[in-house]
């Protein structure tokens, strides 16, 4: 059965429809094709989100471009250049697919596996590290 969270990604394609629904829908198959215990959840008043051990990347569509922002994609190697959004941040990528545009699933669904292994490098560093203490008054 599917979540709740999925139902309201599913009505998301369903409504966006023609070239933004058909795009958006492949994005996510890739997404899954990466890891299929990726989560997903409805975030941000109506925002597809994919998350394991943290956040992944959105699924947003606009009128020109489905976008895929990735939550720490400046600290992904891109070595093919999917990246072409938000390039300026200091945290945060973004791809951009334009109508009619297609993009090298190979290395999407490494971008997706190295998000996944990121979020579990800063969980584990985050664990290692010694509780914080409070001053002396």
């Amino acid at each position: 059965m599917k979540s709740e969270a999925s139902q309201q990604i599913d009505g998301r394609i369903a409504a966006l429809g023609g070239w933004r629904g058909s795009t958006l829908a492949r994005m996510r198959e890739l997404i899954h094709e990466a890891d299929p215990d990726i989560e997903e959840c409805w975030k941000w008043m109506g925002t597809p989100v994919f998350e394991k051990h943290g956040g992944i990347c959105t699924g947003e569509a606009y009128k020109e471009v489905v976008k895929l922002t990735f939550h720490k994609g400046a600290s992904l190697s891109d070595p093919k250049q999917l990246f072409n959004s938000s390039l300026e941040g200091n945290v945060r990528r973004a791809i951009d697919l334009r109508e009619g545009e297609t993009i090298d699933a190979r290395a999407f669904k490494a971008l997706i596996r190295e998000a996944i292994a990121l979020n579990l490098t800063k969980k584990s560093a985050t664990k290692s590290r010694p509780a914080a203490r409070g001053k002396k008054k």
